[in-house]
């Protein structure tokens, strides 16, 4: 299912490349100000292998038309090792956790535009997280700090009422504290990094 949203992101950003126009990094007294939005990988809830459960809300300010800082929220389960690359062994029988993690995560992120859409940004994810067997008895509590690194191009719509991000991006956690033994065990085999796609949408205000 991750698969099927990355091609699904790349199938957008060719329409978008051939439909709108770009963000302007221009001084423009009219650019607004806040948006909220979310992310396309909440399709990722469709899929019925390691369902992420996963939902995401994003806030912004932008302190100038370059300048941006981002609120997000994130909540999800996973019940394979995070450092699992896509690829065969992504979701692959056998390799998941004798039971899940659920996770609460606030965020707190700058985005920095560049040139036009073209924009990098970083993020610290603060997630908490329960860790439950597999008859979803609750055999520890923990905390991961991920730091999240993306260079993506946003694309406006309807005159810069609604706004699409792909990016690609890299997430880091150096903390991470508190993960039982068994779980622990399995995720040795693997990076404490993830390379991943970023699909964001939101409305301007």
């Amino acid at each position: 299912m991750q698969k099927k949203i990355l091609w699904i992101g790349v199938a957008l950003l060719l329409v978008s490349s051939l439909q709108v126009n770009a963000q302007s990094t221009t001084q423009d007294s009219t650019y607004k100000k806040w948006f909220v939005g979310s992310t396309l990988l909440m399709l990722g809830n469709f899929s019925k292998v390691n369902n992420p459960e996963y939902i995401q809300l994003n806030a912004g300010y932008r302190i100038t038309p370059k300048d941006v800082v981002q609120f997000r929220f994130k909540r999800s389960i996973y019940s394979w090792p995070i450092g699992i690359p896509f690829g065969p062994s992504f979701d692959a029988p056998g390799l998941n956790y004798p039971g899940h993690a659920r996770i609460l995560a606030p965020q707190i992120g700058y985005q920095r535009f560049w040139w036009k859409g073209v924009y990098t940004s970083v993020y610290a994810l603060n997630a908490f997280e329960k860790y439950m067997d597999q008859d979803k008895k609750t055999i520890g509590n923990g905390f991961t700090l991920y730091l999240d690194f993306y260079l993506g191009y946003q694309f406006k719509f309807f005159k810069g009422r609604f706004f699409f991000e792909p990016a690609i991006g890299c997430s880091y956690w150096p903390v991470r504290t508190n993960v039982p033994e068994s779980f622990k065990t399995l995720e040795s085999k693997w990076p404490n990094y993830f390379i991943q796609p970023g699909l964001d949408f939101g409305f301007n205000f």
